[in-house]
């Protein structure tokens, strides 16, 4: 029979339970935030909250999560503040963290109505300085994204409407709202990130055509293409290790649940895009 010292010890062997006198079951503690379809929310029902599960059945555990809105200070108050142990979605090779080898890799997406009857595929195409075009912002400060560097390049300002990435926190879904532009007729067509345009124009009211963006690499150094995946404290090697083995093993559960949620998966970066430094 196991003592209370030895559970201590397959419990610091795990890296996952607390001891005590009375253990608690195995925990994955997840940083995730709140109210962030198609990625998390406090209900499940995002692809990140199902990778959840799918991590912690393999390592014979149960989830408990972290909420805390994803913007900045995300990892230094979840993760950095050890808070929880991983965060289920971060751009691969981010600073201050690490990452397990990519699970999905997506890109921005052109989003537009199917009856506006557009044929909009590249970023060079002259119908873009004619439409009004959402973009996504992020941060208090309103920051440009890639798309919106991509455009501005080619001189395509005037006509770019923008929409917060973090929105009104008191509305389900706040991203949502560069979707809703489209739907509503507001701005001709969008360029979103990828997951978040497959899952909203998936379940918008009227028919909707989702677009890769080309060129997904905007020599010389503009990326508009992103390899995703799990994020741990630097250090934990061990850790990420087991993490990793796990999304070996499930890939093809995995692989199904991004198409359950329509996230639009890229092909894999070509040799110039390789050579840049890794995301920040």
């Amino acid at each position: 029979m196991m003592t209370p010292g030895s559970r201590c010890l397959v419990a610091l062997a795990l890296g996952l339970l607390a001891c005590g006198p009375r253990p608690p079951a195995a925990e994955l503690r997840v940083c995730a935030d709140p109210n962030n379809l198609p990625f998390s929310n406090q209900r499940g029902e995002g692809f990140e909250n199902r990778l959840a599960e799918i991590v912690a059945k393999d390592l014979g555990a149960t989830v408990r999560y972290t909420w805390w809105p994803q913007r900045r200070g995300f990892v230094r108050n979840t993760l950095g503040a050890h808070k929880c142990d991983v965060v289920m979605g971060m751009p691969w090779g981010a600073e201050r963290v690490l990452t397990t080898r990519p699970y999905y890799r997506s890109s921005y997406v052109f989003v537009f109505r199917k009856d506006r009857h557009l044929d909009v595929r590249s970023l060079d195409d002259p119908a873009l300085r004619r439409l009004r075009i959402g973009v996504q912002l992020v941060g208090d400060d309103g920051a440009n994204t890639p798309p919106v560097h991509a455009l501005s390049r080619r001189g395509i300002v005037g006509n770019l409407v923008g929409y917060s990435v973090f929105g009104d926190y008191a509305q389900p879904n706040p991203p949502a709202r560069i979707i809703d532009g489209v739907v509503a007729g507001d701005v001709d067509l969008a360029i979103a990130w990828g997951p978040l345009a497959g899952y909203f124009a998936r379940h918008a009211r009227v028919p909707m055509e989702v677009v890769p963006v080309a060129p997904v690499f905007d020599p010389p150094g503009l990326r508009l293409a992103f390899d995703i995946s799990l994020a741990v404290r630097r250090g934990e090697d061990d850790f990420e290790r087991r993490l990793q083995s796990v999304l070996d093993r499930r890939k093809p559960d995995i692989d199904r649940l991004l198409a359950e949620y329509g996230v639009p998966i890229a092909p894999p970066a070509s040799e110039e895009e390789s050579r840049l430094p890794t995301p920040p």
